[in-house]
């Protein structure tokens, strides 16, 4: 397919989805939605993991506000939505995603970036939920999926004063699991994406679409899932041949 506001290619197993409007800082409209939704809803078969970057200076500033039009309650509640449908895609896909980030990653770019399964930040990174000052609430999830990460009191403070999360902070809080020097969050993204790629992909999606079900679960009901999802990866015939290769190999020592 060809797309207008991003890039996508497949190499090696590995997927590159760039957000590619630089001259806007990367800032989600619509349009740029439906196309991350594209990719997800047309994976191929040869797609074990895919990398996230932005094009240009910026990851991403979030909704493009001069964009934003005046909506009935009802339209919102829609377009939030639409939303949260896209970015359920790159949690929820099966396939890992690894986000490189840098610089500004503001508001809907945060909630875009915190579906990531694992999140590179370099340096410069710094995070921003600035809802407040524009008047407006969050819309593309981070009232769940932000606040998991790093908990609804410390989300409540970064949405009400609004102020800047540096890199080191974010590595801190869990809104990064690594940090890296500018101009290198890509690369580290990549080699970690081929670590990844190299795991069974029963397991990738066991671990990328459970353990989020399960954490919302009560413990009962998550350990039987856990049960369930574990006699679904351990019995498949790849895990088997690689149980053996490990055994024999302990053997041969």
């Amino acid at each position: 397919m060809t797309y207008q506001f991003i890039n996508y290619s497949v190499e090696n197993g590995i997927a590159h989805l760039q957000l590619n409007r630089p001259e806007k800082k990367n800032a989600i409209n619509d349009s740029l939605c439906l196309e991350i939704e594209q990719v997800f809803l047309n994976l191929t078969d040869d797609v074990n993991v895919i990398v996230f970057s932005g094009n240009g200076p910026e990851f991403c500033s979030g909704l493009d506000l001069q964009e934003h039009k005046a909506r009935e309650p009802f339209e919102v509640v829609k377009h939030s939505n639409m939303w949260h449908r896209v970015f359920g895609h790159i949690s929820d896909s099966g396939i890992p995603v690894v986000a490189a980030m840098h610089g500004a990653v503001i508001g809907g770019g945060l909630e875009l970036a915190i579906c990531a399964h694992v999140r590179v930040s370099e340096e410069n990174t710094f995070y921003r939920l600035p809802e407040g000052k524009h008047g407006i609430f969050v819309g593309g999830g981070a009232s769940v999926n932000v606040a998991n990460v790093i908990g609804v009191s410390r989300m409540t403070e970064m949405m009400l004063t609004g102020r800047d999360v540096k890199a080191d902070e974010g590595l801190r809080i869990g809104l990064a699991h690594y940090v890296v020097g500018n101009g290198e969050a890509l690369a580290k993204a990549f080699e970690i994406a081929e670590g990844i790629g190299k795991n069974s992909k029963y397991s990738n999606w066991a671990m990328t679409t459970g353990l989020g079900r399960i954490s919302n679960m009560s413990a009962q009901e998550g350990l039987y899932t856990e049960s369930l999802i574990c006699g679904i990866t351990q019995t498949s015939d790849e895990v088997k041949a690689r149980i053996d290769a490990f055994l024999n190999r302990k053997k041969a020592k």
